[in-house]
């Protein structure tokens, strides 16, 4: 059981290992990560603008049919 469990944790840390450097070679190849923005950055840029005005967070989403 002991051996088992050594080369299960081996395996994880390995696959750990690889991800990391798939995604720091992603990162250095200049690709974005994560999900995509649900705003331009035209309506980002107005969605700045309404907050720094005083609208609240939420009527600002209600407006852009975005989550808060």
């Amino acid at each position: 059981m002991a051996v088992s469990t050594a080369v299960a944790e081996i395996s994880r840390t390995l696959l750990i290992e690889r991800t990391q450097s798939g995604l720091a070679r992603a990162r250095a190849e200049g690709k974005s990560l994560g999900r995509p923005s649900a705003l331009t950055p035209e309506e980002q840029a107005a969605v700045l603008a309404k907050l720094v005005a005083g609208i609240s967070i939420s009527q600002v989403a209600r407006m852009h049919n975005v989550a808060r």
